[in-house]
């Protein structure tokens, strides 16, 4: 086997059973109604498994944005031209973005990767230049990336984990930013769940009916196109995915392996769980899922992934923005759960 053929078919860590059962018993001594405070129980129980630790905490948290153009843009599936995605790589640098606030609100760790922008970007502050190639290819015409990129960007992903591992992370965060990205990953959705592009194209960036529709039927052309070739998770990344994506992708499953919990984003950031769950199904149980995004078919890989979200309010940015508004959420669930007073503490009765 070659690195990457044995990198991926490592295991993924195991949960803590021991762990997650003394925070189920620490919840149902705590001084409430069993199941009153709903999902924030059952965060920090499974959080609990995931960093072995009966009273979790998330102090440490890393946010990181995988930025890269996509050739799909030049067949007008966009709002927004191209040379966008290198703008925000800068507005992520200089603090002006909406993961940017986010990140120093929630006291969060922030970094942005460029795997593939079409033009080279000058050194920047928070900036990793990981620069694969000038964006990808148009995937209506021929494959997004070589069999070599794709494992390339998804690498790139991984060697980033093994980084959080030494620096300690309780709770990864990944993000996108890729003009085009909302087509390569309703393609890769459609691929993966044997849906007509109909089903699944959202407006990405804005677009009005008639160009969702245009939309869609480039990305059915495209899928009709490559249907012969689209026959595993890694072929379908390679053949309509986004070097982003893909790190994305590699990142998620590297996290179940070294045991860092992930709070996953919206549309685009949950395609990129499936990936890594159709590679590794036990990589599932190291994810958390933070809103549900307004975008068309995020509901339906939700479900596909038998995901429940903490949030739904509307929002479609990606950038980890919608993962980074839930973090406080989270932190609360584990306040709660490791501070409150449990019945015996506080000698509150527990029967009338």
């Amino acid at each position: 086997m070659t690195d990457f053929e044995t990198w991926l078919s490592t295991a993924v860590k195991a949960i803590d059973s021991k762990a997650q059962q003394a925070a189920i018993a620490r919840q149902q001594q705590l001084t409430k109604p069993a199941g009153s405070l709903g999902q924030l129980e059952t965060i920090a129980i499974q959080l609990a498994g995931l960093q072995a630790n009966e009273r979790p905490t998330i102090d440490n948290v890393q946010i990181t944005v995988f930025a890269a153009d996509h050739g799909i843009v030049a067949e007008g599936v966009s709002a927004f031209p191209q040379s966008v995605t290198a703008e925000m790589i800068r507005n992520f640098s200089s603090g002006g973005a909406a993961i940017s606030v986010l990140a120093k609100e929630n006291n969060a760790q922030l970094s942005v990767i460029n795997v593939g922008t079409v033009s080279q970007l000058e050194a920047l502050n928070n900036v990793e230049d990981a620069r694969i190639s000038a964006g990808t290819l148009s995937f209506l015409k021929q494959a997004a990336m070589s069999e070599q990129q794709c494992q390339q960007a998804m690498s790139i992903g991984q060697k980033h984990i093994d980084q959080l591992v030494n620096a300690k992370t309780q709770l990864f965060i990944g993000g996108e930013m890729g003009i085009g990205n909302t087509s390569s990953a309703t393609a890769i959705a459609c691929a993966l769940l044997n849906r007509n592009a109909l089903q699944l194209t959202g407006a990405g960036t804005g677009l009005d009916s008639q160009g969702i529709d245009k939309k869609a039927q480039i990305i059915q052309q495209a899928l009709d196109t490559h249907q012969g070739q689209l026959d595993s998770p890694l072929r379908i990344l390679q053949f309509v995915g986004g070097f982003e994506i893909a790190s994305l992708t590699g990142a998620y499953l590297h996290c179940a392996q070294v045991g860092i919990p992930v709070l996953i984003d919206g549309f685009i950031s949950s395609v990129a769980a499936l990936v890594a769950q159709r590679i590794n199904p036990d990589s599932r149980s190291w994810f958390l899922f933070s809103h549900r995004s307004a975008e068309l078919g995020h509901q339906q890989i939700l479900a596909a992934l038998e995901a429940e979200t903490i949030l739904d309010i509307g929002m479609r940015l990606g950038e980890a923005s919608g993962a980074a508004v839930v973090l406080p959420l989270i932190r609360l669930s584990c306040s709660l759960h490791n501070n409150m007073a449990t019945f015996s503490d506080a000698a509150v009765s527990t029967q009338s």
